[in-house]
């Protein structure tokens, strides 16, 4: 039968009726359809025979009480009241809640039951007879003990035998023992050594790493084993070390190193040796790898060789600085002279006026290679460098095309900004920096200048090879056509340059170095191709003010480049986000839409490493945490954890978990968002943060 309804065509309404009442008759299984008023909508003949229900049990609209009293009544629910079976089954019914159980009729019959509820309530049930799929499942579990038995009876019989056997078998115990004791000791050992140790087989496909290979590589051991190199290392790690693999798989022994980046965009290197492994009819059976991280000697070495070529025109410039300056002053007082001896002729002043201006300006260069040798001492004093900066802008503006904006960015009101340094090597070192940055935006651009106070704690400090304490940050900032990471490397040599031959000699660069080193300060270059250049003065602090809670203690914070001008987060002002979640492709999909929206972004792979992050970078505004996390603290925990340390901080948690997402919400907890979600979504939570 079918759901009753008037029909526009009774004709063609009966046939439909009778197609799918046929239908539902050709199926094995029992079907019932009850509305939300539990009357019978639709049934199949199945049911009947299955069920035994007689046929003027079943009509449209026939209730889903009826069918209970029915069955009751002839001991399918076993012994009981009647009513109170019928009343427990028909309250039960009206949840229209899904339900899956067995029903064992008197007649040994077993039928499945599974309802599930149908939208605006009511619901469709199966009944399925299993009555020989469970006889088949007790054959089975009878015959699994019949199997058990024997083997018993078999093991009892070899018991004897064992007997004699058994002090060989302890033996054999405590050899196996001792055995994974050396085995998990050479684990701890080799996981503990600073050294990463591995063995790939004769495909290139890894048997055996320790903790520290995987580590390098920025997996875990699981991860790593049973794959290959080139799935493990980048393609470019792979495309330089996969010619020493294949000599070593050809059974020679080799050495070489390479060339990884790591974390905060910083360069590791690592020495590494193959050993091949011959099997006993001579042929190579895969490699033994023993790598060792050499990034601190290559910095070392780095630094060594840049210290000699400092030294080397120091040597150089010493020694012409003395005849240079003979051979000035030769100039500049034949020149006066002749210019005392016709104080009225003004064709003779023509020609008098810029030579001592020229022959002026190379004492004054003389004056700055000295000091850029150390040969002449600077005037350290105490410096206004906000002040300083506006008087250079308001001479830079003059000497800069129109196409080039120069911005300049004050610090926060209140906030001194002073260094102790030489003003007129900070002023020349200025002007370097923003010439260098208006030959590289030949179409124009933006010039940024901007200084604030910092604190570098030891990690910090280490890493631009300063000594902890205050100083003074001074960025110069261009959006011009950037750096490669070759130029890079050599930026700060003495005479390098990517200047056409006449247009520089390659020392701005080197003295605006050597000016910031002998200072006890130091130099902090970012630059992409295409994306602009960023390059920080670090000058000592003349007098520590307050800086509150603006301190850099460790090294990626200071290593980070700020926005570059234009960017959209210089713009937007937007606070610095933490991102906490454990799904590491999610994370840079969220990452993206964020930084999209000018938003910068550290990320954080569970909740502890958010903590140590929201403990070591004060500057965190927005905490965006997945709910659901491995580790003992979930994103619930961590908000209230940074909500005792930061009560101003802004939180948004995300979730894809429906049980999450169903959970009542904490009072003055913070807002959900649920997975997956479009950027407008997330910008949407993030505007809704920021309304009052």
């Amino acid at each position: 039968m079918h759901p009753a309804h008037t029909p526009a065509d009774p004709l063609r309404e009966q046939q439909r009726h009778e197609l799918l009442q046929a239908g539902l008759d050709l199926l094995d299984q029992g079907i019932t359809v009850f509305d939300a008023d539990l009357r019978l909508v639709a049934w199949n003949q199945a049911l009947l025979q299955l069920l035994e229900f007689p046929d003027n049990l079943t009509f449209v609209g026939a209730p889903f009480e009826s069918f209970m009293r029915y069955n009751a009544e002839r001991g399918e629910y076993g012994p009981g009241d009647v009513e109170t079976l019928v009343a427990e089954r028909v309250r039960m019914a009206r949840t229209f809640q899904p339900h899956r159980t067995e029903r064992e009729r008197p007649n040994g019959q077993i039928i499945s039951v599974r309802g599930e509820p149908l939208p605006h309530h009511g619901f469709i049930t199966l009944f399925t007879d299993i009555t020989a799929q469970r006889r088949y499942e007790r054959m089975i579990r009878e015959q699994n003990a019949e199997l058990e038995r024997r083997v018993a009876q078999r093991t009892a019989e070899l018991q004897s035998s064992n007997r004699q056997l058994r002090n060989a078998h302890e033996a054999n115990q405590q050899i196996t023992a001792a055995l994974r004791r050396s085995e998990e000791r050479l684990r701890l050992i080799t996981d503990t050594v600073p050294a990463m140790i591995g063995y790939f087989d004769r495909d290139e496909v890894y048997r055996y790493v320790n903790k520290g290979y995987a580590d390098w590589f920025g997996h875990s051991k699981d991860r790593v084993l049973g794959r290959s190199i080139a799935e493990v290392v980048s393609p470019e790690v792979y495309a330089a070390v996969s010619p020493h693999v294949r000599v070593a798989l050809q059974g020679q022994r080799v050495s070489y190193e390479y060339a990884t980046p790591g974390l905060q965009g910083r360069t590791m290197h690592a020495r590494s040796e193959l050993v091949p492994e011959i099997g006993p009819d001579g042929e190579v059976l895969g490699c033994f790898v023993l790598s060792v991280d050499i990034t601190q000697l290559k910095d070392a070495q780095a630094a060594v060789v840049q210290a000699q070529k400092m030294e080397a025109v120091v040597q150089l410039t010493g020694g012409l600085a003395h005849d240079f300056n003979n051979m000035l002053a030769v100039m500049i007082g034949n020149l006066a002279a002749l210019r005392d001896r016709h104080p009225g002729d003004p064709d003779m002043a023509e020609f008098l006026a810029p030579a001592l201006k020229a022959a002026h300006s190379g004492a004054e260069l003389i004056r700055r290679l000295l000091t850029f040798a150390r040969q002449q001492p600077l005037a350290p004093q105490p410096v206004d460098v906000a002040e300083l900066i506006d008087d250079a802008v308001h001479l830079l503006r003059r000497s800069l095309p129109d196409a080039v904006r120069v911005v300049v960015v004050p610090p926060e009101p209140g906030t001194p900004v002073h260094a102790l340094t030489d003003a007129h090597q900070l002023e020349s070192a200025l002007v370097n920096l923003a010439i260098n940055a208006r030959d590289a935006m030949p179409e124009g651009g933006e010039l940024r200048i901007e200084a604030h106070p910092v604190h570098l704690g030891r990690l910090a400090a280490a890493a631009v090879d300063v000594p902890p304490g205050d100083y003074v940050r001074i960025t110069v900032s261009d959006t011009g056509i950037g750096m490669d990471a070759a130029t890079q490397a050599r930026v700060f040599e003495p005479f390098f340059t990517t200047k056409r031959f006449g247009s520089g000699s390659g020392l701005g660069l080197s003295m605006v170095y050597g000016f910031a080193k002998q200072s006890g300060g130091s130099v902090i270059l970012h630059s992409r191709p295409s994306e602009g250049t960023q390059v920080s003065l670090l000058l000592p602090q003349s007098g520590r003010p307050d800086l509150g809670d603006d301190h850099l203690d460790g090294a990626p914070a200071l290593l980070q480049p700020a926005a570059l001008p234009g960017s959209a987060a210089a713009q937007a002002e937007r606070p610095l986000v933490l991102l906490v979640e454990d799904n590491d492709e999610l994370r840079r999909v969220i990452r993206r839409q964020l930084v999209g929206m000018g938003y910068p972004v550290i990320e954080a792979a569970h909740a502890e490493e958010a903590l140590d992050l929201l403990q070591t970078v004060p500057d965190i505004g927005l905490l965006i945490s997945d709910i659901v996390m491995p580790g003992r603290l979930d994103g619930r925990a961590l908000s209230r954890q940074a909500r005792l340390r930061h009560p101003d901080m802004r939180i948004l948690l995300i979730s894809g978990y429906a049980d999450a997402m169903n959970l009542p919400p904490e009072d003055g907890g913070p807002p959900l968002l649920r997975k997956p979600f479009s950027s407008s979504e997330l910008g949407d939570a993030l505007e809704q943060l920021d309304t009052p």
